[in-house]
């Protein structure tokens, strides 16, 4: 499947709607938590073992987009899309095949490992695409796209709960739920492979203004893992990200906890209300910060996550439990931030790397997002198990939890502060920059 190219005169306005819905499909995986309280008691699950399949399905996400993130760059977006809707699909329908036989690992196998694979392949997907669409604003338009990442659970999280409240929530209802969703989503994400479009590979300056050659220094993804700018945005993404996945995968039972001792408690339906919130917040994170990365540049932006996150975190340790309104505006604040994270770490790799593999090395820095998956949902379960096992409920189930976040923003900000432009022996010049390596060391080759 060759890259679909634009003809002259068409709109790269159309590029932000194709990546959107992919985005906002694959998106599903922020509302998980719907589904663990049913799971867990349809199954008989820990809340360790119902953060399974997401955990699996971010791992999934960082290695997918690693070694795929080359792939990408070389076969086009339409291909990239086409694997991510054929995996995020069937990973559904293998889940709903492992809720119906009340086959867990079935459940694990195809929402966590499949799927995980359409996650990766398909958040990667547009990236590079909409970066050399927009050199000027790279920032607004990967931002407009992994915008849809953040704000798919908006729509699947009050989604989900209706499908599980009229199916029920018992394995026969929640695979059911998950037949429906992996139908739908196959059919909006061919919406995203029918329109993309990449830019027309010449060099004359196009009428939507692009420039003709890239701009500042082009590292090729192979030369961008040899730089400490590559491994210090490694920590950056995966320390913001452990932060704010900790709470997002574990939002409706958290909020439930917090208040269970109240005079008022908060309801299933209030829970997922919650989820649906925070996931506005991540949607509006990414677009409004990453703009804003575009105005104040993208150390200062982060400078901003990981410090005012930390303050976020402390009020909800130290004062969370005892004001609803308070609890809620710091986990909005701390998504938003963990959203923005997201959307303006391609704009940082472009602003380091250049435009000629940017795609494949966003592919490579999602690793940390894999291993933030891991350790944002284990950290927080595991803690909260353990505490509940010592006789301890409510706000106490996460209080060591929340100093950990804390200091992992702190090492996050420390890596931030430590990144500098990448040193010019690692540029490759304009030729290959511009018509590739393999081609350059051909034509360097018959010069001699």
């Amino acid at each position: 499947m060759s890259p679909p190219i634009a003809p002259v005169g068409w709109s790269r306005w159309l590029v932000p709607p194709a990546a959107l819905s992919i985005h906002l499909s694959i998106g599903q995986a922020y509302a998980w938590s719907v589904f663990k309280p049913p799971l867990e008691e349809a199954l008989g699950l820990s809340g360790t073992q119902s953060a399974l399949p997401f955990q699996l399905g971010i791992v999934m996400l960082g290695l997918s987009a690693a070694f795929g993130g080359t792939l990408v760059e070389r076969r086009g977006p339409r291909w990239a899309m086409t694997v991510a809707l054929v995996c995020f699909s069937s990973g559904f329908l293998l889940s709903a095949l492992g809720a119906a036989t009340q086959q867990f690992w079935l459940i694990v196998l195809g929402y966590g490992f499949v799927g995980g694979i359409g996650l990766g392949i398909g958040y990667i997907s547009p990236v590079s695409t909409l970066i050399k669409w927009f050199p000027d604003r790279p920032g607004m338009a990967t931002g407009i796209a992994i915008m849809g990442f953040g704000g798919g659970a908006l729509i699947a999280s009050p989604w989900s709960a209706q499908m599980l409240e009229s199916f029920g929530g018992d394995n026969s209802g929640i695979a059911l739920a998950f037949l429906v969703h992996g139908l739908a989503y196959a059919v909006f994400m061919l919406l995203g492979v029918v329109l993309v479009r990449v830019p027309r590979p010449r060099a004359e300056e196009r009428a939507d203004g692009r420039p003709a050659t890239p701009d500042g220094p082009q590292v090729s993804a192979r030369q961008a893992l040899r730089t400490p700018q590559f491994w210090l945005l490694w920590v950056v993404l995966c320390m913001n990200v452990t932060a704010g996945i900790g709470i997002l995968e574990k939002a409706a039972p958290m909020i439930t906890d917090f208040f269970a001792d109240t005079s008022t408690p908060v309801s299933v339906t209030a829970s997922a209300g919650f989820v649906a919130l925070l996931s506005a917040a991540n949607m509006a994170g990414r677009i409004g910060w990453s703009s804003a990365s575009d105005l104040i540049g993208r150390k200062n932006i982060y400078r901003v996550y990981l410090g005012a996150g930390t303050l976020m975190y402390a009020l909800i340790a130290l004062v969370g439990s005892s004001s609803k309104p308070l609890f809620v505006l710091c986990a909005l604040v701390i998504l938003s931030f963990y959203g923005g994270g997201f959307a303006t770490i391609p704009a940082y790799l472009k602003d380091l790397f250049g435009t000629y593999q940017v795609g494949a090395i966003h592919g490579r820095l999602l690793t940390a997002w894999s291993t933030a998956g891991v350790l944002g949902p284990l950290i927080v379960n595991w803690i909260a198990d353990r505490q509940e096992e010592a006789g301890k409920h409510g706000a106490d189930l996460y209080g060591r939890s929340l100093l950990i976040m804390m200091a992992l923003l702190a090492v996050g900000f420390v890596a931030n502060e430590l990144v500098r432009p990448v040193h010019p022996s690692h540029h490759l010049d304009a030729m290959t920059a511009q018509k590739g390596a393999p081609r350059a060391r051909r034509q360097r080759a018959e010069s001699a």
